[in-house]
């Protein structure tokens, strides 16, 4: 089994590139909440090494939200869900991994580019750690 192709059913695909957007900002200030809360509960003594602080709570957030969810928070409010290309689910370790290889691009200019321009181009909307892993955002109210 495998995912519909996009001109087969380009219901599964339709808006994605808005409803990621509105997925990364909302995921974007939960993490900062939590970041704040742990800056508060260290007496701010982690700022001193804030971007790691950061980098680990996105890294946890996104691994525990993808693996038991399907999704992160910011998506399941976008209506979108994350799967492998064969339609399946994927494991804690291909979720650990799209967190890494995601908040390691945060960092650079040239990754994000690369992935919003994969997202424009290939055929099932994926962005660069979707690519290299395998797995695609679909819209979460289409079952296959």
């Amino acid at each position: 089994m495998s995912l519909p192709h996009p001109l087969d059913a380009p219901e599964f695909y339709d808006h994605l590139m808005i409803k990621r957007f509105l997925a990364w900002v909302i995921d974007l200030l939960i993490t900062l909440v939590i970041v704040l809360v742990v800056l508060a509960l260290t007496g701010f003594l982690a700022i001193v090494i804030l971007p790691f602080v950061w980098s680990a709570i996105a890294i946890a957030y996104r691994t525990v939200t993808l693996t038991r969810y399907g999704a992160t928070l910011g998506m399941m409010v976008a209506s979108v869900r994350w799967v492998r290309l064969d339609a399946t689910r994927p494991d804690q370790t291909v979720a650990l991994w799209h967190s890494v290889i995601y908040t390691a691009s945060m960092g650079f200019v040239i990754p994000q580019i690369a992935s919003v321009a994969l997202m424009m181009v290939t055929p099932y909307r994926q962005g660069l750690n979707d690519w290299i892993l395998g797995t695609t955002i679909v819209n979460r109210y289409l079952e296959h």
